[in-house]
């Protein structure tokens, strides 16, 4: 399977902040968002299928313009012609999104979601679209120079993300604090509330970018990971089609052309 790969020079813009708790859908055809209660069934049966994700991830998932747009967005715009169906697009919190599935509110998850082991007993995934790491950023002048140096230190993490599984189980003697928004724990790097921040490298990025002159990351990197779109357990079928598109878009190029698309407009902003 090719592998896209990564664009670890890449300048990264940082995503519109919205609330991390709160949940709407939005009609991907039409960029009207409206909220709903969380009680939404996935309507796989009707002319509309379900993604869940939490647009604080450029540019995979962010707001433009009153819409949810980015790479994983531009995928499951795929997935639904598959299905000859209409995406809807629920927006939530990171950690919400395997209840999401479980509860059968979304059909499946594309959320720059990292396969793990752990998440695997409880979704499927299809196969990986995007190969990703976790960064370190600390404050300029920082002590910290790798990720060995990270033990008794206060680490900000984004909540429910392979930043905070990694830390949480590498730094036992210190857990690290979670937060909603990424953006937050940079806030509090700034304000010298914690010592460092583990966050994927492509919002690092841009993080550090935007703050040059007080943060910076680090060339050591905690993880390689695998993105994929995460599906209820036992939905081998949905599985199956996710797949078919992923072969397709890998083999002609259309994936390389949507990641070089939104890389382009990152880097011109």
């Amino acid at each position: 399977m090719k592998k896209v790969k990564m664009f670890l020079a890449a300048t990264l813009a940082v995503s519109m902040l919205v609330p991390m708790a709160a949940c709407a859908s939005f009609d991907t055809s039409s960029g009207t968002a409206s909220g709903t209660t969380g009680t939404a069934a996935a309507s796989t049966a009707g002319g509309n299928v379900t993604m869940s994700t939490n647009a604080e991830f450029e540019p995979f998932e962010y707001k433009a313009n009153g819409k949810i747009v980015g790479i994983d967005v531009d995928i499951a715009n795929k997935v639904a012609a598959k299905l000859g169906k209409t995406l809807q697009v629920r927006d939530v919190a990171f950690d919400s999104l395997p209840a999401e599935l479980t509860a059968g509110k979304c059909d499946f998850v594309a959320a720059g979601m990292t396969i793990t082991d752990d998440r695997k007993k409880n979704m499927d995934f299809s196969d990986s679209y995007f190969d990703a790491a976790q960064a370190i950023i600390v404050a300029k002048g920082s002590t910290i120079k790798g990720k060995a140096d990270l033990k008794g230190k206060k680490i900000g993490v984004q909540q429910g993300t392979t930043g905070d599984d990694y830390c949480t189980k590498n730094y036992k003697d210190t857990p690290p604090k979670r937060y909603n928004k990424g953006a937050d724990a940079i806030s509090d790097l700034i304000s010298k509330r914690i010592d460092a921040v583990v966050i994927d490298d492509y919002s690092a990025q841009k993080f550090v970018a935007k703050n040059a002159n007080q943060v910076q990351k680090l060339s050591d990197a905690l993880t390689v990971e695998h993105y994929a779109i995460a599906v209820k357990k036992g939905n081998t079928q949905l599985v199956s089609t996710i797949n078919g598109v992923l072969k397709d878009m890998k083999s002609n190029g259309e994936l390389d052309k949507i990641i070089n698309k939104y890389k382009s407009a990152l880097e011109s902003d």
